[in-house]
């Protein structure tokens, strides 16, 4: 099959990551695959896999006539089967330019924490956990598939040093203390809440502790993360809270960890580094990944919403505390974490079931009701 993959940018995220190392690992097993976008920081990595990379139009308002035409004209020129859009914005380009000719089916991937009444329900559909699927099955969606976020074990393989020595060195991170450490984008949306509790917390520990906090990571919410982890660390006379930007590879940020926090994709990343790991969710939300939980978030995500952001900063400490304190549980958690993730998220198994899914749309590209388009136009217009 020849597949284009579309995600919905390229600046660093989990979405297009995942939306890119699947690309390779489906152009592994036979496929021709291009990535299709406007050019950010995670051309690096689509560089790295060896993958074609198409630049898309300047885009205004979303879905774009303009990129809908690009698609078309590359469905035609490549001979493309399937159009994989990574959330709603990308979809929607899809099938804006497949509207009139279907030559190429459109498949859609959302791995936020609901899926836009607008995409219409005839498209096949991914989402990252069942608790989606069984909610978008009920709505009437005709195929939807569950691929929880995978992880890239070669490129991220514990027994692989990525320069954690010097990443330590770099950032000042001295072994007397534990690190703790986030990676993630500084949104206002889903992140910041919880962030901002961590600084709270972690600096509050740190007076009597030995931990800090390391934060990776940038994005809208930059000044208000930094105003705050400035402000702690003037409170306590030093650095509790250290700040490194964005990274374009984390990797050393992952394996000089001794505790990480981290929900979605990084949150996976993190266990592949055999760390334990606390996730983070919203309104106080924040839960330890043992045997005990694990079926929580096998079905809801590695996420999860509390009773108010109020009681965040009492739920961190108390999921915290034992691991600060006990090395044994650190170990154990981290052992745990790392055989989940081997047996249950490695970026080969997701690669197979995409490959299925792409089969499967491929084989139905001009079988769309319109109708159902019509309707979910109608909801996107509202």
């Amino acid at each position: 099959m020849r597949i284009v993959v579309y995600p919905n940018d390229l600046g660093i995220g989990g979405s297009q990551l995942n939306a890119i190392e699947l690309a390779a690992a489906v152009r592994d097993l036979g496929h021709e695959v291009v990535v299709f976008g406007r050019a950010g920081a995670l051309n690096a990595r689509i560089a790295e896999l060896g993958l074609e990379f198409i630049d898309a139009p300047p885009q205004g308002r979303r879905p774009s006539p303009t990129t809908a035409s690009a698609l078309r004209e590359l469905v035609r020129t490549r001979k493309i089967d399937v159009i994989h859009g990574y959330e709603w914005p990308p979809v929607l380009d899809g099938v804006l330019a497949m509207s009139t000719h279907r030559t190429a089916a459109v498949v859609a991937t959302v791995m936020s924490m609901s899926v836009p009444p607008f995409i219409p329900r005839s498209i096949p559909l991914v989402v990252g956990t069942e608790e989606i699927a069984a909610a978008e099955r009920k709505a009437g969606r005709q195929r939807v598939e569950v691929i929880e976020p995978p992880v890239d074990l070669v490129h991220n393989d514990v027994a692989q040093d990525p320069g954690v020595a010097a990443f330590r060195e770099r950032y000042g991170l001295s072994s007397d203390r534990l690190n703790v450490v986030a990676v993630a984008r500084f949104a206002r949306e889903l992140k910041l809440e919880g962030t901002l509790t961590a600084i709270d917390v972690i600096g509050r520990m740190a007076r009597s502790l030995p931990v800090r906090l390391v934060l990776v990571g940038d994005g809208p919410a930059r000044s208000e993360v930094e105003a705050r982890a400035h402000a702690v660390n003037a409170e306590n006379g030093g650095s509790s809270i250290v700040l490194t930007g964005r990274l374009d590879d984390p990797r050393a940020a992952y394996a000089a960890a001794d505790i990480s926090l981290g929900m979605g994709g990084s949150a996976l990343r993190a266990i592949a580094y055999g760390k334990p790991l606390v996730v983070q969710g919203e309104k106080g939300f924040w839960k330890t990944l043992s045997p005990k939980t694990v079926d929580s978030f096998l079905w809801t995500g590695w996420y999860g919403v509390d009773r108010g952001a109020e009681y965040g900063a009492e739920a961190l400490e108390r999921e915290l505390l034992p691991l600060v304190e006990g090395q044994a549980r650190r170990e154990e958690l981290g052992a745990y974490g790392l055989e989940l993730v081997r047996d249950r998220f490695s970026l080969q198994r997701a690669a197979r079931l995409q490959a299925e899914i792409y089969a499967y749309a491929a084989a139905r590209p001009a079988r769309y009701p319109v109708p159902a388009e019509l309707a979910a136009l109608a909801r996107y217009s509202r």
